[in-house]
């Protein structure tokens, strides 16, 4: 599709070109009536700024988005996000650039702050997380013109830079360390299943439970402590010898209900946990843990947003694979499998 241009619209609107600039620019010089009216057409046409010609006359704003269409809960509790932000913000200073941070509710809202920022031109490029499957950021990312780096796995890229940790890897460690252990019966606390990630990780779990001859459960959640300690429970019907979480905020709540349940870790329960955050190496029992430095993944996506600001071709670029850290809470498996011995009524976790 050819990009519609300035011209275009002054010729619909009857006007000239530069009264054209004037209103999509608002900038004074044209009527109240010309103004809506251009806005009008412009918006009929979808326009948007060709981003070549809009750097030939303004200099950038030195300034990088990074949108989270998250809980506000969430971001306070889960220790992997301030971690990435501050690799993110670690390359920045390097650089005099700033990083604008937006938290909303949902992809609808987070589509139209891009919209916003590429209209008003308030940043050079963006950092994309939580990657859909067939994700609907990345075309209208494309239309603008927007430079984005995507942080997540080639398979959701569609061909935009992306930088990105090996999960099928990483969760083969994890099954064949419970495995090796001599565990059969597993249980999975995931995330939210429309996360591209939490998408892979499904198939690289299922994957690895067929591979390996285990019985398996997952329970996705959203991410927080207070479903993770609900799923925690609920997967505890089926038996598990050991669980995998999705990540150490739902580890460590998962902990606290087996232990409020006179369950022993590792005795009956072997827990593994992803992301391996300080809180991994604070519990006790310490947490087994699939590692990766989470402030490095961040530094290493800003430094790949200042590469496409240089127009360098796209491609993914792999950070890391997370590595297995056993600590205290990997034993052999129990026999015969343990079953919960009292409800987890008085057990509260406060969103």
């Amino acid at each position: 599709m050819s990009r519609v241009t300035i011209k275009e619209i002054a010729r619909r609107c009857g006007v000239s070109q530069g009264a054209v600039s004037y209103a999509l620019n608002n900038r004074p010089g044209v009527s109240a009536a010309t103004r809506a009216r251009v806005l009008r057409v412009a918006a009929e046409l979808e326009w948007v700024p060709n981003r070549a010609a809009r750097q030939l006359s303004a200099a950038r704003s030195e300034t990088f988005g990074l949108v989270l269409a998250r809980s506000p809960q969430t971001l306070i509790e889960e220790p992997y996000f301030m971690g990435f932000v501050g690799g993110v913000e670690s390359v920045l200073s390097e650089h005099s650039y700033a990083l604008a941070l937006q938290v909303v509710a949902d992809l609808d809202e987070e589509l139209a702050t891009y919209r916003k920022w590429s209209a008003e031109r308030r940043v050079d490029g963006v950092l994309v997380v939580d990657l859909r499957v067939a994700d609907p950021r990345i075309p209208v990312l494309r239309k603008l013109g927007l430079p984005a780096v995507l942080v997540g796995d080639p398979a959701l890229a569609e061909g935009m830079p992306c930088v990105w940790t090996d999960s099928t890897a990483a969760m083969n460690a994890a099954l064949e360390h419970v495995a090796a252990l001599g565990h059969r019966v597993i249980a999975r606390i995931a995330g939210p299943p429309e996360f591209g990630d939490v998408w892979i990780r499904d198939q690289a779990f299922d994957a690895a439970v067929r591979r390996l001859a285990l019985t398996a459960t997952t329970h996705h959640t959203d991410y927080s402590a207070a479903q993770g300690a609900t799923a925690t429970h609920a997967a505890l019907a089926d038996g598990p010898t050991a669980i995998a979480y999705d990540n150490d905020l739902m580890a460590v709540a998962g902990l606290a209900v087996i232990q409020a349940l006179d369950l022993h870790i590792p005795d009956d329960i072997t827990l593994v946990a992803w992301d391996d955050s300080p809180l991994c190496r604070i519990t006790h029992p310490t947490l087994t843990a699939l590692s990766h430095n989470v402030v490095g993944y961040g530094a290493e996506a800003a430094r790949h947003l200042f590469a496409a600001l240089t127009g360098a071709p796209p491609q993914p670029h792999l950070y890391s694979t997370p590595t297995l850290i056993p600590r205290k809470s990997s034993g052999p498996s129990p026999s015969p499998h343990p079953s919960p011995r009292q409800q987890v009524s008085d057990v509260q976790f406060d969103r």
